[in-house]
């Protein structure tokens, strides 16, 4: 009997080659959202005649949406087909950037982020799921550089880019920048891509979402505010937290108990996919947290102006896009599992002499260990995304990217927060130890050059000396931050045992193919 021909879309070929680019600018589109905007909320608030706190709902009201809408990709693209549900998303998300861009007051503005969240959620998703359809086994680490330099690429370019638009033109083009790109992806995906199958006698566990959504919600405006109410101190975080406590419980005790649950658990009696889960969050983490740690030091600390910080820490992305161009080639001859490590090893080492910078260190080093951490950070993706979905079976695959999304996307949040309340604490603490030394019985304070500078007996002294702890305090708060990401990664690096051997399995599941094709 004759086995079926590959579909159209996965010829090599014009027809596969535009589905690649529609799934890429959709993913680069959503990928640079989750960041551009941040840089805009100053000029925003403004505009929009809104209170800090109002504002911060524009981020938030993005990333909680975003995070909702994710877990149920998977079951929506199954039972309507992925094609409708790619085109549907696209388009509303390019419509909802618009009227972002055209919104004349703050609410608005926190609707239409809303509407970009719901509809964003399923663009990164689903383009790695078309990836993993549109090329063979052989080639799936090259479709994973490729979609990789999207999901990568878009947070790391994102501030820089939000910061040229904005002080350019306006803060408005933030949202408009997307018109062009979502038109294309949407045409693109209607003439080129090919429909799935539909599975109409699939039913919605309505429960087991409403569970889900409650508590990645709670857990995410939690995380997003926390640092703004004082974490534990305030009444509305605890709060949180035990809504989105419930809610996972709910979720579980639904899941573990009824014949079809929400999320399919099938998806994890998978080793590979597990290690790709694990590993997601650990890339999640680290890039969104450094991210959040580089952008304020360069500016706060050493300060240079957005636009200078922003082109300085885009050199990680040159960095992450040579891993990529080599890593698809790397992978015939070496473990998926070692590039891994390799990736973890050099990432780690950088942030260990990140930990040594101050407000006197040099462009050169701030580019040269940059472009060595985006090397780190591509050689860790790619492998962890093509062996997520290498002994996943095909049915699983659509549920399998939007698991892989929410885990980055919440372990993302979760590290920024626990840097950002690390940074904030450690600041105020050093600051308090270090001012205990400012006084008129210590011998340093007594020295004629510095008696001559700093003059505590005038307003002028002392708020030279309150400056200078200051700016020493951030440096000790920054380092020990780094120190912490540092930790967790190399914690991270003897979970590789959990992925299996590529080279074995890619010899095991070509073997039959090829020896179909001969008969």
């Amino acid at each position: 009997m004759p086995t079926p021909g590959p579909s159209p879309s996965a010829v090599p070929g014009l027809r596969r080659n535009m589905v690649t680019i529609c799934a890429m600018t959709a993913t680069i589109m959503q990928a640079l959202d989750t960041t551009i905007a941040n840089v805009a909320l100053p000029y925003m608030q403004g505009t929009l005649s809104a209170s800090t706190d109002q504002i911060n709902w524009v981020l938030t009201s993005y990333i909680v949406a975003a995070a909702i809408m994710t877990a149920p990709v998977g079951w929506i693209a199954n039972r309507f087909g992925r094609k409708r549900i790619f085109i549907i998303c696209s388009g509303g998300f390019t419509i909802a950037s618009v009227l972002c861009g055209l919104a004349q007051d703050i609410n608005q503005m926190v609707l239409f982020r809303l509407l970009q969240g719901v509809f964003g959620a399923a663009l990164v998703p689903l383009s790695q799921a078309v990836m993993l359809d549109s090329y063979s086994l052989r080639e799936r680490a090259k479709a994973m550089s490729i979609w990789g330099m999207g999901v990568m690429m878009g947070p790391i370019m994102g501030p820089s880019l939000g910061a040229w638009l904005t002080e350019t033109y306006s803060w408005h083009w933030v949202f408009f920048v997307n018109l062009p790109f979502g038109i294309f992806t949407v045409l693109g995906l209607m003439v080129f891509m090919d429909e799935t199958k539909k599975d109409l006698d699939l039913r919605f566990d309505w429960f087991g979402f409403t569970a889900l959504a409650i508590g990645i919600g709670s857990l995410q405006i939690a995380l997003d505010r926390g640092e703004q109410l004082g974490w534990l101190e305030s009444g509305e975080i605890i709060g949180e937290f035990i809504v989105s406590g419930i809610g996972f419980y709910y979720f579980f005790a639904h899941s573990l108990t009824t014949s079809k649950p929400f999320i399919q658990f099938a998806l994890f009696k998978d080793r590979n996919f597990v290690g790709g889960c694990v590993f997601m969050a650990v890339m999640g983490l680290v890039l969104y947290s450094t991210m959040a740690l580089s952008s304020p030091f360069l500016q706060n600390v050493i300060g240079y102006p957005i636009i200078t910080a922003g082109m300085l820490l885009a050199t990680r992305g040159s960095g992450t896009f040579v891993a990529m161009m080599l890593v698809g080639r790397l992978m015939r001859f070496i473990e998926a599992r070692t590039l891994i490590i390799s990736g973890l090893s050099l990432t780690g080492l950088s942030l260990f002499y990140m930990t040594g910078w101050t407000d006197q260190t040099g462009v050169s080093e701030i580019v040269t260990l940059s472009i060595i951490q985006g090397f780190g950070f591509g050689l860790v993706f790619v492998p962890l995304s093509t062996v997520a979905f290498l002994t996943l079976p095909n049915h699983l695959r659509t549920d399998g990217t939007s698991m892989l999304t929410l885990m980055r996307n919440v372990a993302s949040s979760i590290g920024i927060s626990v840097v950002i309340a690390q940074l904030t604490e450690g600041s105020r603490r050093v600051y308090a130890n270090l001012s205990e030394h400012i006084n008129p019985f210590n011998h340093a304070m007594q020295m004629p050059n510095v008696a001559g500078m700093i003059d505590m007996k005038t307003d002028t002294g002392r708020a030279m000396a309150d400056a200078m702890v200051g700016i020493q305090a951030q440096i000790i708060a920054f380092s020990q931050d780094y120190q912490l990401v540092m930790l967790f990664i190399l914690a991270s690096i003897p979970l590789a045992i959990m992925i299996g051997s590529t080279k074995a399995t890619l010899r095991a599941q070509a073997a039959p193919a090829e020896h179909a094709v001969i008969e």
